[in-house]
């Protein structure tokens, strides 16, 4: 497995990521056996695990801890914060009061004193960033926290948090997690362009566009269960994936490979990508991902692929989670009264 460096932290870590996301109730419930995943990942080479406390309500993050007891220093270990985790509004968001409480809930989950990477899962409309980075800051200075990172960030809320942290004298975001895909290219246009600007570095998600291009029946994908409507084919974004994966399928089968280890090193050939995260639910699924570790795209590929999806696409809109902004998600803000 080859390492790179995660940003400007000197941190190395793999160019697969473990996704722990299908460890838990919503994928796999079987805790010896994601167990047992997780430990095959390490041992083929995967050093960097990235969980959240939202993926199962907390399950994931147990799993991993698990996991991880008398291995802890030979992982990079990451999960995030800010998404619901009750019905209690305080129990979200980028407060300096949730984020203490967050960050000791995951602490005592993973089993551990500290988190390599702790990232704001997506951006909250109603938190200063001010307040947030400096939050933050103060984990990293208590060593609870190594390094803080974003997922989901459009780049302009990068670039503020970038500006933010440099004007206020706070940490600043080392890395951005953004979806990426053959089938949701959005990232290109701008995400990676500044996270590359500012030093950032990227762990991908989503490579396999939920199973799209897993070269499996979409309907045992895990995502499926949760986001039904992003596999209607009747509607028109999964239509044009439909076709898409149609001719993927044939610039995978003249190239050799399986669909997802074009799938995947098609995501690692990006200059800004540091690490693609991989989500495997069973031991199969992480044997088959693992066999393509080592596959690189030739130009002429990749310009097959161009042509299918030309670069800066999102062929279904709802692939994109940039776009969840409250000034296009709520009308009031783009209504004068």
């Amino acid at each position: 497995m080859q390492r790179r460096i995660l940003g400007g932290t000197g941190i190395s870590v793999s160019e697969y990521a473990l996704g722990a996301m299908m460890f838990g109730e919503i994928g796999n419930p079987d805790h010896d056996d994601s167990v047992r995943i997780i430990h095959a990942a390490l041992e083929a080479g995967i050093n960097f695990v990235d969980t959240a406390d939202i993926y199962s309500t907390g399950e994931s993050e147990e799993i991993v801890g698990k996991a991880l007891k008398g291995r802890r220093e030979e992982v990079v270990l990451a999960t995030k914060f800010r998404l619901p985790m009750g019905d209690e509004p305080n129990l979200a968001g980028g407060s300096r009061r949730y984020i203490m409480r967050a960050v000791e809930d995951s602490l005592r989950r993973l089993d551990t004193d500290y988190i390599d990477l702790y990232q704001m899962h997506r951006p909250d409309p109603l938190t200063d960033i001010d307040e947030t980075l400096s939050a933050l800051s103060d984990l990293v200075r208590a060593g609870k926290v190594r390094v803080v990172g974003s997922s989901s960030f459009p780049a302009d809320q990068i670039v503020e948090a970038q500006w933010t942290a440099e004007r206020r004298g706070h940490v600043r975001f080392r890395t951005e997690q953004p979806p990426y895909s053959i089938l949701a290219r959005g990232a290109e246009g701008s995400i990676l362009p500044a996270a590359q600007r500012y030093g950032m570095g990227t762990l991908t998600w989503g490579p396999l566009s939920a199973g799209w291009l897993s070269g499996r029946d979409l309907a045992a994908s895990g995502r499926a269960k949760l986001e039904g409507f992003k596999f209607d084919p009747a509607l028109p974004g999964n239509a044009a994936k439909l076709a898409a994966v149609a001719d993927l399928k044939k610039v995978a089968a003249d190239a050799g490979l399986p669909l997802p280890h074009l799938a995947l090193a098609f995501v690692r050939a990006h200059p800004g990508v540091t690490s693609a995260i991989i989500g495997p639910r069973t031991m199969d699924q992480l044997t088959d991902l693992l066999a393509g570790a080592d596959v690189t795209l030739d130009d002429a590929t990749l310009d097959r692929i161009d042509e299918i999806v030309p670069p800066g696409t999102d062929l279904n809109r709802a692939d994109n989670y940039f776009v969840e902004q409250p000034a296009l998600t709520d009308p009031s803000l783009r209504r004068r009264r």
